[in-house]
């Protein structure tokens, strides 16, 4: 533990503290740490990050990685450890029978749980951090078809028995676009998790409910009073438009509350990434020309300091993420992972630097060609 005096500041504004809390609390489980009043920092994204790595395909999306190169995804799963993340989350979110059929591998399910599961359980507990199963929208559920509702109830009784099998400290469940697939991923880990806590996070679309008609305050609401440990909101949305909602959670919940937002700078006008438009086209930007709307850093800062300061206390990216981003999150909840012994520090560089490091003639003769 470093003294105040003692803080470092660099690019963000705020200081680089290691919690001894929160060190102590990391191998404590999700309840335990809430209810002492921890945050818990989570790394999501993978979909995305292999994507862009060129191990699965957008379109489907569905995590062949795990079963194809395994150890890609625990080298990923170490490197978000290493920016910051608290938990490793299992690669499971779209490796259910309804994407795997997408793609012709329904065969290769359990194969692909039972691997991405155990590749989790290592990485936690090798690093000292919490391991989570996921589930997430199964794609075929019908809020008013009962056939449907039986098949996604079967989809997350597999997925949530393995996780248990496997060694998870916690299941999430996420993306939902309607309460009522919520609310029954809920029911499922309660009925099949053999007691573990449910994380549940309703996916924020350009209107400001759920696809079934509730506010996400209210949603949200409801999923806390069934029993769940964490409530919240990810994914489609952007830190500045997810904001406002995220404020309505807090205030219908009194609970732990979540928030994962995507890192594109989505707006007012175009609360999503789905509806990000590219500017010389007017072509939708999801999913391949993201990157152009990309958060910077600091945008990422301030996102994380306006979460702590509203009390989220599980706080994390989704699709887009990145460990860099992970690191800055990590840092504004207080953290020191070792990902930030290289936070950057500009007062080093030969030109931008401060009088110990920049050259009287780079000042007078290179510094100008930098800004001209």
């Amino acid at each position: 533990m470093v003294s105040l005096s003692e803080q470092k500041t660099g690019l963000y504004g705020a200081p680089v503290v290691p919690s001894q809390k929160h060190y102590n609390a990391i191998s404590i489980r999700l309840r335990e740490r809430l209810r002492d009043g921890e945050d818990v920092v989570v790394a999501e994204g993978y979909v995305f990050e292999f994507e862009r790595r060129g191990y699965l395909r957008a379109g489907c999306f569905v995590p062949e990685v795990v079963i194809e190169h395994p150890e890609y995804v625990k080298l990923l799963h170490e490197e978000f450890v290493h920016a910051g993340s608290d938990v490793v989350l299992a690669f499971t979110y779209y490796g259910h029978r309804e994407k795997l059929k997408v793609v012709g591998r329904e065969g290769d399910l359990e194969d692909l749980n039972v691997k991405a599961l155990k590749i989790a359980r290592e990485v936690a507990d090798a690093t000292g951090t919490l391991m989570a199963g996921n589930i997430c929208n199964t794609t075929m559920f019908q809020r008013d078809n009962q056939k449907a509702i039986d098949t996604a109830r079967l989809m997350f009784k597999e997925q949530i028995e393995w996780a248990v099998q496997y060694g998870a400290d916690y299941i999430v469940a996420e993306t939902f676009s309607e309460y009522a697939e919520a609310k029954l991923a809920l029911e499922c880990i309660q009925q099949y998790g053999n007691g573990l806590p449910a994380v549940v996070s309703l996916v924020t679309h350009a209107q400001d409910t759920t696809a079934d008609g509730l506010t996400f305050g209210e949603a949200c609401r409801r999923l806390e009073e069934a029993g769940a440990d964490v409530v919240g909101l990810n994914c489609c949305r952007g830190p500045d438009s997810m904001m406002p909602l995220m404020k309505e959670v807090r205030k219908a919940c009194k609970g732990p509350i979540c928030m994962l937002p995507v890192p594109y700078r989505t707006t007012k006008d175009q609360p999503t990434m789905q509806c990000l438009k590219e500017e010389s086209t007017g072509a939708m930007a999801f999913p391949f020309d993201l990157p152009a709307f990309a958060c910077s850093r600091t945008h990422i800062a301030r996102f994380a300091r306006e979460a702590r300061a509203l009390g989220v206390q599980y706080i994390g990216l989704c699709c887009g993420n990145a460990s860099h981003y992970l690191r800055v999150v990590a840092e504004e909840y207080g953290r020191k992972p070792p990902a930030s012994r290289f936070s950057p520090d500009m007062s080093e560089h030969f030109v931008y630097g401060d009088d110990k490091h920049v050259k009287k003639y780079h000042a007078d003769n290179i510094l100008p060609a930098y800004n001209t």
